[in-house]
């Protein structure tokens, strides 16, 4: 999704089958290949925001939303989502690449 959103869809539906893990790794590749756009990081970090938008402070969520205004700091969204992660506990976020460089 943070590369494009097109590939992140295309993904999921292979997914839904029974891919080989050759094809399901060309279309990851292919993907991670993309240059990401504003708009894309954008969605991908709304995206994650949906995880805690119950459960965060309004300050938290005027944070998020104040941080995403200034998106090319990406290292401070990134660690504040992380932060925000390990607060209350979302393993699938504390698990992803976009958030912890695995």
């Amino acid at each position: 999704m943070y590369f494009s959103q097109r590939h992140y869809n295309l993904i999921k539906e292979l997914l839904k089958g029974d891919p080989s893990m050759e094809k399901l790794e060309s279309y990851i590749q292919e993907a991670y290949s993309l240059m990401s756009t504003k708009g894309s990081k954008t969605n991908a970090y709304e995206h994650m925001w949906g995880y805690f938008k119950k459960c965060a402070t309004a300050e938290e969520k005027k944070k998020f939303f104040t941080l995403l205004k200034h998106i090319e700091d990406e290292p401070v969204i990134k660690l504040y989502l992380y932060d925000l992660a390990k607060k209350y506990e979302v393993k699938y976020l504390l698990d992803s690449t976009i958030l912890n460089g695995k």
